[in-house]
């Protein structure tokens, strides 16, 4: 075979057999306040039952953050919230963040995402939310106001589940490695050159595990993506960037995704420590309108 066949060569042919035991984990569940239905063997459920808009008890908070842990990102549909029952939600969570870089809504913690045919939808990279900080999100409350008849849906991949299939030699050369995550490439490029200098000193470059525990699972996975994570310390900058798309070429593995057909009033809340999510952005020119509180998360380790 040549070497330039060879070199487009996937990494794996076959099932990815370490999924079975997911799912299998998954399918043990049960939960005593809601129903939850599985939309894809990894990760992603459908919760039945709740209505976000209602005051939250400690016994449904701790039922919906276990399944946040498991399932990674929780879909309800028919929640017509005010951004203050959003936000009331969100915070049973966590401190909510607010975004140095992206518009707000009625309220500082609310981000509005208005996509109509001036302003385009560029969210479509594969990403966890923030990760350019310190202390990045636990996870984000995303929910839609208005959506196209069809296309403008939202993907989800499951990034233990990413790292669990990762052969042991690249697991070996990733262990204990350091990945370093900037918003300049990204948010810094709407910025002036003085602007981007003192948003710097907010926001250096974040200093993150490659590898990161998840603090309540204890499970391992990957924790770089394409838009944020700038290169890989220690290594010249040509094997940093090879070694990092080694990785992002496994997060794109459609087995490891979930993906969600939006309608009005659904809402999603995933786990920013253990997803990555990829807006896709094929319904141009028409519009969608969508709002996001982002929770302050844990510092990677």
């Amino acid at each position: 075979m040549s070497a330039a066949l060879e070199s487009h060569r996937p990494i794996h042919y076959g099932p990815r057999r370490h999924i079975a035991s997911i799912r299998e984990r998954l399918d043990a569940l049960s939960f005593d306040r809601f129903e939850v239905v599985p939309q894809s063997p990894c990760l992603g459920a459908e919760v039945r039952g709740v209505d976000l808009g209602k005051p939250m008890d400690d016994a449904l908070r701790a039922e919906l953050e276990r399944a946040l842990v498991e399932y990674k990102v929780l879909f309800f549909r028919d929640q017509s919230i005010t951004q203050a029952e959003h936000a009331a939600f969100a915070k049973r969570f966590g401190e909510l963040e607010v975004h140095p870089f992206l518009p707000e809504g009625e309220a500082p913690e609310v981000i509005r995402f208005a996509k109509d045919e001036d302003v385009v939808g560029v969210e479509n990279n594969w990403h966890s939310d923030v990760s350019w900080r310190e202390i990045p999100s636990l996870g984000s409350v995303l929910r839609a106001y208005e959506v196209p008849a069809v296309g403008g849906d939202t993907l989800w991949t499951d990034m233990e589940a990413v790292y669990e299939g990762l052969p042991e030699d690249l697991k070996k050369e990733i262990d204990g490695r350091i990945a370093v995550h900037d918003f300049v490439h990204t948010f810094g490029l709407a910025l002036s050159e003085e602007e981007r200098a003192e948003k710097r000193k907010q926001f250096p470059p974040a200093r993150h595990p490659i590898v990161r525990t998840h603090p309540v699972s204890g499970r391992k996975c990957l924790y770089v993506n394409t838009i944020f994570t700038s290169h890989v310390e220690g290594l010249p900058e040509d094997e940093s960037r090879d070694l990092l798309k080694r990785l992002y070429h496994e997060t794109e593995v459609p087995e490891y995704q979930v993906r969600f057909r939006w309608e009005k009033d659904s809402v999603a809340f995933w786990d920013n420590r253990s997803t990555q999510h990829y807006a896709s952005s094929d319904y141009w020119p028409r519009h969608r309108v969508m709002e996001r509180i982002t929770i302050i998360g844990d510092r990677p380790a």
